[in-house]
This record gives C-alpha cells, sequence and structure tokens, in this order.
C-alpha cells in the first residue's frame, strides 16, 4: 500500500471588499511517482486557473448585476475532491469530484477517475482488463440488463431512452476499481435526471 498525501490549493477571491468566490481543490501525490504527480498536480492547477480566471471574471459580473438591481449575490464556489478506491500491489484507482456552484438553483459535480500501474507509474486503460476486442458492447449490454433489473425492482430513475444513453454517453476513461471489480459511472444527467447524481455499475474484472 502507498501512502497517498493529500495536498490543497486553497483560497477566497475578494471583489468591492466581499469574498465572491471560493475554492478548495484537493489533489494526491505519492513519494518518486513523477508521472502520477505531474498529471494530479496539472489537473489541480488548471481547476486553480479556471476559478481565478473565468470563474472569477463572471461572478465579479454577476456581482456588479445583483448589486445595481437590488439582488442578493449567491457566492460561487470550486470545491475539488478525491476518494482513493484502490491501493494494493502497485495498483492505485481513485476519482475526483470537481463540484462548480454559479450562483444558480444547484451546483454540478463532474466526476474524473485513474488508474495506475505504480510499478512503472502508468495510468491503464480500461481495454487493457479486458481481452475481448468488443468489450465495451459487452460492458454497455451489462449496464442496460443491471438497469432492467433496478427497474423491474422499483427503483426506475433514468430517462426513458436509458438504452441509447448509455452507449452515446460511455467514456472508456470512466472508471475505476474497487474491492476487486470494475466500477463503470456517468455523470450527471447522461442517463438520468440530477437528483440522481452520479451512476456507478460493478463490472467484473473478467467480464
Amino acid at each position: 500500500m502507498e501512502k497517498i498525501d493529500r495536498m490543497l490549493m486553497q483560497r477566497n477571491l475578494v471583489y468591492k471588499g466581499k469574498v465572491i468566490l471560493k475554492y478548495r481543490i484537493e489533489y494526491p501525490q505519492i513519494k518518486q511517482k513523477n508521472d502520477f504527480n505531474t498529471y494530479n498536480y496539472e489537473k489541480a492547477s488548471n481547476l486553480k486557473r479556471l476559478a481565478e480566471g473565468e470563474l472569477f471574471e463572471e461572478a465579479k459580473k454577476q456581482f456588479d448585476y445583483a448589486e445595481s438591481q437590488g439582488y442578493p449575490f449567491n457566492q460561487y464556489e470550486v470545491v475539488s475532491q478525491f476518494n482513493v478506491t484502490y491501493n494494493y500491489q502497485n495498483y492505485v484507482s481513485l476519482y475526483i469530484d470537481e463540484y462548480i456552484y454559479q450562483g444558480g438553483a444547484h451546483g454540478n459535480t463532474l466526476r474524473t477517475s485513474q488508474t495506475w500501474n505504480l510499478e512503472n507509474d502508468k495510468m491503464i486503460k480500461l481495454s487493457q482488463w479486458f481481452k475481448d476486442p468488443n468489450y465495451v458492447s459487452e460492458l454497455i449490454d451489462n449496464i442496460n440488463e443491471q438497469i432492467k433489473e433496478n427497474i423491474k425492482n422499483g427503483n426506475n430513475i433514468y430517462f426513458e431512452d436509458y438504452c441509447c444513453l448509455t452507449s452515446k454517453n460511455f467514456k472508456v476513461e470512466s472508471y475505476y476499481i474497487k474491492n476487486g471489480l470494475i466500477y463503470i459511472y456517468y455523470q450527471q444527467y447522461d442517463i438520468a435526471p440530477y437528483s440522481s447524481g452520479i451512476l456507478n455499475f460493478e463490472i467484473p474484472r473478467k467480464a
């Protein structure tokens, strides 16, 4: 098991004497794992630049407009947190949830993930877990069967055309390892309403 340090970029951005945007960005680092560290530092830095640049400028405009109209201003927020789901025998898998609130009814969360072989300090693609070249279609069939079973059991939280959406919105990078299983996930709105959140599906690694 590798020691994974939890690093932090954090700041409150002030405009006209008031905090109008705050960000808190966590990112993982592992001693002497250069590719892993560089990848995650750059990912965190890109989100920091987005917060301090485009989002801060947008927040300033919204603040000025709200002030001119006598409306309350809802503070912008950026939060990024990571969750290590597997850390054993030189393999590490994790996902990162990036939450951005821009003053509306609710914020949005984007999940990204990564699985590494730390022996060679390289990321593992989903295709490397499967021998069958048609693994993607088999995964989608498996996911659709799980959804059918969920609906049969009274848990119908999906859009009506989920069968098309599971294929259309499938992304090979949207996976992580947990408890010896592969977890495929879909973003908010991909196959179900916002209230359903980010949906995960368990897949045996030998599928």
